[in-house]
């Protein structure tokens, strides 16, 4: 009876958390879907609870409650722009976690009611689960660092690096063929060590190689990998819940790498590959390193005169409003366009921010009407009609080089037309180039005004002067 109920509860827990999925992939039901997985969250910890022996059960409790704790302050105190790395070393603990649980279960007392066959599958679950959790781990730890700024985003192109991770890929399936094949625990132990070592390094070599351009594809990326790595442990565990809820987050980061591979027109193998996103990357132009003309300023209470007089104003926002903390007063000056009967809209780039959906989400924070929220495809064949294209602290999402510049290192990136609009003001700290290091023509276009300053303060302006 005890055990059908366990089976109920993991059954429900993974329909709220395909429910939690389908909510999170709109804004409206966002808040609903993230519900939806900490009610299956409880349910399944629940249900792993009563699946304990008694003696394992103090066990769990005092893990969970330091856990619960420090994740609780941790969210509580993080500010969206330092979500990207606190996803990024999350990963990490399921990497971590699903190595931890090879070891365990290989170490641990074997299940004697075995057959040949099972023991062998059994083997091929610990060998492969602790690979994925060690490549998972170092490479989200780099990812963090990378993010946090603690790295250079330079990828470290190493001489050879393919076949390097190729070496280290053979010497991975070796190890692994060894630790089939071997009777002996302690030997088997340490060909695991082995591996994990091995598996790590190629995770942190993986991770540098790539630049920081691509880093909102390398956080979907390590994702997919946390749930895989998860789902692994499942298998380890037989866990059904573990095996189920790993494989929703691993197949859905793979479709989620897959979307913003396509938002910039890049292969997910090439992003794998590295290279993309130098902080040194030669400049769009021929490689010249000069600026393309000169630039025409305005102030702010100068742009507030042209945002109040135009009737159809399209904002594009990207990681420089995230850093000011802008948002609050960019609704408010978005409150003040709309009862002017000025028609406002957002348009949101696939890879704006360091993070999938990180625009999304930082908008909905000051409560932005979700119905003026557009994706790139929806909005981008509006801008020639659109009286004012507002940038703030975006730059390679806006860049006409992707699209007039075949030596350009962002050519071929899908990119929002806002020098189509009548006037476009771009607001930056200054003229210093993107994330991928190059060097944007808008800027000197006679339709496009610079606003120059932090985000949050020149908006405050602009608020100022329309009140």
């Amino acid at each position: 009876m005890q055990q059908s109920l366990i089976t109920i509860a993991y059954i429900a827990a993974s329909a709220l958390f395909i429910l939690s999925l389908g909510g999170l992939s709109r804004q409206e039901t966002a808040r609903r879907g993230n519900l939806y997985g900490i009610i299956g969250m409880l349910i399944a910890l629940a249900a792993t609870g009563a699946a304990m022996k008694a003696g394992g059960i103090p066990v769990l409790i005092a893990a969970l409650i330091p856990g619960l704790i420090i994740g609780g302050i941790l969210a509580s105190r993080v500010q969206m722009t330092s979500m990207p790395e606190l996803v990024a070393i999350l990963h990490s603990f399921v990497g971590l976690a699903a190595v931890l649980v090879g070891f365990a279960t290989y170490l641990g007392p074997q299940d004697h009611q075995m057959t040949p066959a099972e023991h062998s599958l059994h083997t091929v679950e610990i060998f492969v689960g602790v690979c994925i959790g060690s490549i998972t781990f170092t490479g989200s730890v780099i990812a963090f660092l990378k993010l946090r700024g603690s790295l250079s985003g330079k990828p470290l192109l190493l001489p050879g690096r393919h076949f390097i991770n190729l070496l280290m890929l053979l010497g991975t399936i070796a190890f692994g063929v060894w630790f089939f094949m071997t009777p002996d625990v302690w030997l088997g132990h340490m060909i695991l060590l082995g591996a994990t070592i091995l598996t790590g390094i190629l995770g942190v070599h993986f991770i540098m190689a790539i630049g920081g351009a691509d880093m909102p594809v390398v956080v979907s990326m390590l994702n997919s990998y946390s749930g895989w790595a998860a789902s692994a442990a499942g298998f380890m565990l037989n866990n059904d819940m573990l095996i189920i809820t790993g494989a929703l987050v691993g197949s859905s980061g793979a479709i989620l790498s897959q979307i913003m591979c396509r938002g910039m027109n890049r292969s997910f193998v090439s992003v794998m590959l590295g290279g993309f996103g130098t902080e040194s990357a030669a400049p769009s132009g021929g490689g010249s390193s000069q600026p393309a003309g000169e630039v025409t300023s305005i102030e702010a209470p100068g742009a507030a005169d042209l945002l109040l007089e135009a009737k159809k104003i399209i904002i594009v926002p990207g990681y420089g409003l995230a850093v000011a903390q802008a948002q609050h007063s960019l609704a408010e000056v978005v409150k003040i366009l709309k009862a002017k009967n000025v028609d406002v809209k957002f348009a949101i780039h696939p890879v704006a921010g360091r993070l999938p959906g990180h625009m999304n989400v930082l908008l909905a924070e000051a409560n932005i009407p979700y119905d003026i929220v557009f994706e790139m495809e929806e909005v981008n064949d509006e801008f020639p009609s659109t009286d004012v294209a507002w940038v703030i602290g975006a730059n390679d999402i806006v860049n006409p080089s992707a699209l007039d510049d075949p030596s350009s290192p962002i050519a071929g990136m899908p990119v929002l037309h806002v020098w189509e609009s009548r006037d476009v003001i771009v607001m930056k700290r200054g003229m210093a180039s993107g994330y991928a290091g190059v060097d944007n023509p808008l800027f000197y276009n006679d339709n496009t005004l610079m606003l120059f300053g932090d985000a949050k303060k020149v908006v405050d302006e602009i608020l100022t002067a329309m009140r």
